[in-house]
């Protein structure tokens, strides 16, 4: 069973050449990042492998454990947390007035890829603690901040997000927890389903951020409010009181991330309620919580390809070291390693082709982040901001499909014996399915992709950036390279697609929302794909110029070959998506109801 190694190497690339961390660096704060940029993915590595990867076989086989509302996590797992918090990687990207590193959210790129490479189940927990973070830092009082994130940072409490309840599912306007006014808190009763990490063994406080509504609140999402709900009341001298009337009342039993325990939690069971403390205003609680969602939906795109990558590292090991069958183009009767047939190669091609893209699409997206806060032109983060809105549902929904399905073909590499769990390759596929689900499924990304960032703003800000690959795919297309200059041409065509289907959604959502919205998701991949395809060209331009500078290093003649089996396997792609948009979006709403109902009498013949 292989073991989870960090791409080091790759990381370094995509963070220097085409994030642009030298830019990053140069904003108020970040001046030392590129200091400690390699001892910090060096350090977070050897983490990654040396402590949380050798619980990621052990956590998915034992699981976790419910007894009377309380949960006891993997063995090894408490461990692994202290040491993973007493050595800051929680407070990695947060002000250092709280406790944190203050280092650019751009380090969470690669920081979070090894968390969850190694092991997504472990992965979850902390990874709360940054959007509680977040939350609370821009919205909460003065006194929240003080109480709650610097023991949130040095992990002595964790944090969760409590949106969903079992009449709601993902439709947050169906919310009915409710918080009566009692003093300075406030009393709140209701059931919050599908927690993650919502009770368990590894630190002593638990930081609820709890969506309810209020007595007087107004119908829907407007009438949504956040509230701080501790699992044990903090005391005026910050040390912990009471139980709170808290009480997880049982966890699931899943197809995967068995490390993580997922909660149903029910407050104020035992009497008038569990204590809690509202953030910010009244009835914008849904507005706040979004600051966690997005943190969050950022996440679980990385963790998508995360996965993907542990798969594809462990089907490249098993191909080199697999032997089997000759080379049917051989005339050499013995048989050979399977990476030396050409169906396998294309597998892991295919494999490592689309990993290389998701990470350099997240990375960039995550520089965004840093410059939508720190740029010191207002309009400049105007743009970023825009950029990040338009790309979060890209990075969360096209990365996680893809990342099912490349799990599914490092299985494949394997025969008959990737479906057997002793391999270990099946746990990646089991962990990986649940991506496409969590903090909002890929329909709900498509939707928002197309309802919010491109119907809203009339396709301005998905102009901007069709406009800007469009600027950068002509240069490659020009380029004196023959393999950058077909490359370009390669990704105009995938540009002029996705500017074409953009068009012809904008224009028929002013007559049917339902055509518009029926291929949503094919829209959100075409997007994906064509994104995808301009950072390996970016990345392709980058190494064709490192080449002709001299440098023999054979990671740039990699990049290469592997941007151009990116163009002609992937980016071809771009036009079946588009027909699927437009010629087949109106097939979509036109079979009636009963037509999907099964015929169960036999046809009547003459």
């Amino acid at each position: 069973m292989s073991t989870y190694q960090a791409p080091l190497r790759d990381m370094q690339f995509v963070l220097r050449e085409l994030a642009g961390i030298d830019d990053i660096a140069k904003l108020p704060g970040f001046e030392d990042t590129t200091d400690v940029l390699d001892s910090i993915l060096e350090e977070a590595g050897a983490f990654a492998t040396g402590v949380l990867d050798p619980l990621n076989r052990t956590a998915d086989k034992e699981g976790c454990t419910w007894k009377d509302g309380e949960v006891t996590t993997p063995k090894g797992f408490k461990e692994a947390y202290k040491k993973f918090a007493d050595a800051g990687w929680i407070g990695l990207p947060v002000p250092a007035e709280y406790g944190g590193q203050g280092l650019p959210q751009l380090l969470l790129g690669p920081t979070l890829e090894m968390w969850n490479g190694s092991n997504i189940g472990f992965a979850n927990g902390p990874l709360l603690n940054q959007g509680a973070i977040e939350a609370i830092e821009l919205v909460g009082s003065d006194e929240q901040k003080k109480t709650y994130i610097p023991n949130l940072v040095s992990g002595k409490w964790t944090g969760t997000m409590n949106l969903t309840e079992p009449q709601a599912g993902s439709d947050l306007a169906a919310t009915t927890a409710k918080a009566v006014p009692q003093g300075d808190h406030y009393l709140l009763k209701g059931q919050k389903i599908f927690i993650t990490f919502g009770e368990h063994d590894l630190a002593e406080n638990i930081i609820h951020l709890v969506l309810a509504r209020l007595p007087d609140a107004p119908p829907g999402t407007k009438g949504i409010s956040l509230f701080i709900v501790p699992k044990f009341l903090v005391n005026a001298n910050g040390t912990l009181g009471e139980k709170n009337d808290v009480v997880c009342v049982g966890i699931e039993h899943k197809l995967g991330i068995n490390g993580n325990p997922t909660c149903t939690m029910a407050y104020g069971e035992k009497g008038e309620g569990a204590v809690g403390y509202l953030v910010g205003e009244p009835n914008r609680g849904l507005e706040y919580m979004f600051i966690m969602m997005n943190a969050a939906r950022f996440s679980v795109g990385v963790q998508g390809y995360a996965v993907a990558d542990r798969a594809y590292q462990h089907s490249l090991e098993y191909a080199k070291e697999r032997v089997q069958s000759r080379d049917a183009a051989s005339r050499n009767p013995q048989p050979v390693r399977i990476i030396e047939h050409p169906d396998v190669r294309r597998m892991l091609m295919w494999q490592k082709s689309q990993i290389e893209a998701m990470r350099a699409l997240a990375y960039v997206t995550a520089a965004s982040l840093d410059l939508a806060h720190k740029h010191p032109d207002e309009k400049v983060r105007k743009e970023h901001k825009a950029f990040i809105e338009l790309m979060i549902p890209v990075v969360k929904g096209w990365s996680t499909e893809v990342s099912q399905d490349l799990v599914s073909t490092a299985l494949q590499i394997f025969g008959g014996m990737g479906y057997v769990e002793e391999t270990g390759i099946a746990q990646q596929y089991r962990d990986v399915r649940i991506t496409t689900i969590y903090e909002g499924t890929t329909g709900i990304q498509a939707l928002d992709l197309v309802g919010r960032k491109l119907i809203r703003d009339m396709g301005a800000t998905a102009t901007a950036v069709i406009k800007q690959m469009e600027k950068f795919a002509k240069e490659a297309a020009a380029h004196d390279n023959a393999d950058v200059k077909a490359l370009g041409e390669a990704l105009l065509k995938g540009i002029a697609t996705l500017g074409e289907v953009s068009q012809w959604i904008g224009m028929n959502a002013m007559g049917d929302l339902h055509k518009a919205f029926a291929c949503s998701v094919p829209y959100l991949k075409l997007w994906g794909v064509v994104a995808g395809g301009w950072q390996m060209t970016r990345a392709a331009q980058v190494a064709a110029e490192k080449i002709a500078a001299g440098d023999t290093d054979p990671f740039y003649s990699s990049k290469i070959t592997t941007a151009k089996f990116y163009a002609s396997h992937v980016m071809t792609q771009a036009a079946w998506l588009k027909r699927q948009v437009i010629d087949g979006s109106g097939d979509v709403m036109t079979l009636p109801e009963s037509g999907f109902e099964l015929d169960r009498k036999a046809a009547v013949t003459a």
